[in-house]
């Protein structure tokens, strides 16, 4: 009853909190990975954005990384390609249901070094310089604080670790003709355009070091990396 109370007091389709993404995420999870390989071949890209996001991080066998928003693992094959069985994986995400569904993906994989964390971002207890990557594809944007996220990621960074984020984001110019089909595509993955005013590369420029962005899909999709400084420094 009170998460009924808490939805209705704003636009229930703006997704701007915290409760409306994670219902919205605890009825897509049995779909979800069905849902994005249909985006995938409308032309969204999604898996060459995800590992194109996880080539930014330069992950060595035997490292250990952090995925802010795991959901259902899709990211975790390609992480594990990279870690190898001596690196530790760590996963965090708000929505249990998300969550149940990279646990089957695991069991089916028989994969040992993955740990699953059910935390909202902004809550996760991050540990200074104890991570050597930190990545997050598709989630970061549903964070309204995201802004304290970043800057937590920078200080558990270890010196010289990436940070790796594909999302999307607004085009500009003609491409905007585009955006009420694409926010109807995008709408069951808790997107609206109330988000398009959060800007997590602008903190990943303000936490961390040389932070270069690509933008595809006529600029409504981006990948974003940034680097930990090797000294720390005041922001």
């Amino acid at each position: 009853m009170a998460e009924a109370v808490e939805v209705g007091s704003a636009d229930v389709k703006d997704f701007t909190t915290r409760v409306q993404v994670e219902a919205a995420y605890r009825q897509l999870a049995r779909r979800y990975d069905f849902a994005a390989r249909v985006l995938n071949t409308l032309g969204f890209g999604y898996d060459r954005l995800r590992r194109t996001a996880v080539d930014a991080l330069e992950l060595k066998e035997g490292d250990t990384v952090l995925e802010v928003g795991c959901g259902t693992g899709a990211n975790f094959p390609i992480l594990e390609e990279r870690v190898g069985p001596t690196g530790r994986i760590i996963g965090i995400d708000l929505t249990r249901a998300m969550l149940d569904e990279a646990e089957k993906r695991i069991e089916a994989a028989g994969w040992k070094n993955i740990e699953l964390i059910h935390c909202p971002a902004s809550e996760y207890p991050f540990v200074d310089q104890s991570v050597d990557a930190v990545l997050s594809t598709f989630a970061l944007t549903l964070e309204p604080n995201y802004d304290t996220v970043i800057a937590a990621v920078a200080r558990a960074l270890r010196p010289n670790g990436m940070f790796a984020v594909a999302d999307l984001k607004l085009a500009r110019g003609w491409c905007l003709v585009f955006l009420p089909f694409l926010l109807a595509l995008v709408r069951p993955f808790a997107v609206s355009l109330k988000l398009a005013n959060r800007h997590p590369w602008e903190s990943m420029s303000r936490y961390l070091d040389n932070m270069q962005m690509t933008t595809y899909l006529g600029g409504y999709l981006y990948v974003a990396s940034a680097a930990c400084p090797a000294q720390t420094r005041s922001t």
